[in-house]
């Protein structure tokens, strides 16, 4: 139980951390990618402003060689980028091809894109890894374009250092939230431990004192002879010799380590079944089983008889008069299903959710008499978890279902 704690505790810390990791990585990535977007058709616009070709009035000369200045006075960036233009007259004719001497780079291939993108329409966007805005500069038209390599590698450079330290922080964010975990669920732990021995050394101590109380009521009894007094006595210290037996049954269940080797679980539940029939007619109901053969689990057959017998009387108990109470034992997968299902009202889903609690019982409708102190279920609970299986039920057509799954063995 609290391993399964921990493992929660574990799981949300990391999915918050990873999340907010993830976040911010993100963030971190689209914001720089949008601003190095926005800065490079800037630097685009201010190329195309500056653009002119060779003898036309007022031409600068760095323009021809991809490196235009900045008439606003920002020089370096600019200056550093790799420009490459393609000017095309109004028939599609090239007048002016500058691939900025990138060897990797052909005019024709250059010129044939510059056209695609002229017939587009488009005036800005991205091809090829490279940003182009397309201009009309009155007798031609111009498509500049902006190498895109280097803020890629810069991109990829800032996700591949974010991956690494990202996965180094996650792992020592996972021992840090081990740790958390783990001083976190110490101190209930500990409760439960103490809780769980006063459980013990209650049943213990009560033991000798409640035999005492019988044994001189017997010699009272033979005394006095009936008497209705002493027969109110009887019957409660009947009920605390109950109550004591389930105590230390729960005691047993979860602090012993029961012994454990292979056995038939089939014959075991048959065996279990068929005296509880007589328990069943008695209270004007019919118990039915269906049970497979075959079924071997690793466990302890004192144990798993007493599960099969608490889950058959907490049926009996609660099913309406005149209506059935159907065992099942069935193989899915490689779990044994141990299942009980009896006709009665539903179980409320809050109280399904603490009715394995020890001393837990819902409504008069359920909580029977005599002797259910709520702690029936909570020891095959404890039971079942000590074979590392589960329990649980389920509600559905006016029809309660308990129902243990446990691991199988292998067939000896």
């Amino acid at each position: 139980m609290f391993k399964q704690s921990r493992r929660k505790i574990v799981a949300a810390i990391l999915s918050v951390l990873v999340l907010l990791l993830f976040g911010t990585f993100c963030t971190i990535y689209l914001a720089s990618y949008a601003d190095m977007t926005s800065e490079n058709r800037e630097m685009l616009e201010i190329f195309v402003e500056a653009y002119s070709l060779p003898g036309e009035p007022g031409a600068d000369p760095g323009a021809y060689a991809g490196r235009p200045r900045d008439p606003r006075g920002k020089p370096p960036l600019l200056e550093l980028s790799t420009f490459y233009s393609v000017a095309l007259d109004r028939d599609g004719q090239v007048l002016k091809v500058d691939t900025a001497d990138i060897s990797t780079l052909s005019e024709a291939s250059l010129t044939e894109l510059a056209r695609r993108i002229v017939e587009s329409g488009r005036e800005q966007g991205v091809e090829n890894n490279l940003t182009y805005r397309m201009a009309d500069k009155g007798d031609y038209m111009l498509v500049a374009f902006l190498d895109n390599t280097a803020m890629r590698e810069s991109a990829s450079t800032l996700i591949e250092y974010t991956l690494i330290f990202g996965g180094a922080a996650l792992v020592l964010l996972f021992f840090l939230s081990r740790y958390l975990a783990n001083r976190i669920v110490a101190p209930l732990e500990e409760s439960y431990r103490r809780q769980k021995q006063f459980i013990s050394d209650a049943g213990h101590e009560r033991k000798t004192p409640v035999a005492v109380v019988n044994a001189n009521l017997e010699l009272l009894s033979r005394e006095i002879g009936e008497n209705p007094w002493l027969a109110n006595i009887q019957y409660e210290t009947e009920r605390m010799s109950a109550l004591i037996l389930q105590l230390l049954d729960l005691a047993r269940a979860e602090n012993v380590a029961p012994p454990m080797e292979v056995l038939d679980l089939s014959r075991l539940v048959y065996g279990e079944t068929l005296p509880l029939e007589t328990v069943a007619y008695e209270n004007g109901l019919e118990l039915t089983s269906a049970v497979e053969e075959g079924l071997f689990v690793n466990g302890n057959s004192v144990q798993l008889k007493q599960l099969t017998s608490i889950l058959i009387d907490n049926a009996i108990r609660h099913s309406e008069r005149g209506s059935a109470v159907a065992l099942s034992l069935r193989r899915e997968r490689s779990h044994a299903v141990l299942s009980v299902v009896n006709a009665g009202p539903p179980i409320p889903a809050e109280a399904q959710k603490q009715i394995f609690e020890r001393f837990y019982r819902t409504d008069s409708a359920r909580t029977g008499e005599g002797q259910n102190y709520g702690l029936g279920l909570a020891i095959a609970k404890a039971i079942v978890l000590a074979h590392k299986g589960s329990i649980d039920v389920r509600c559905c057509d006016g029809k309660v279902e308990f129902y243990a799954r446990l691991p199988i063995a292998k067939t000896p």
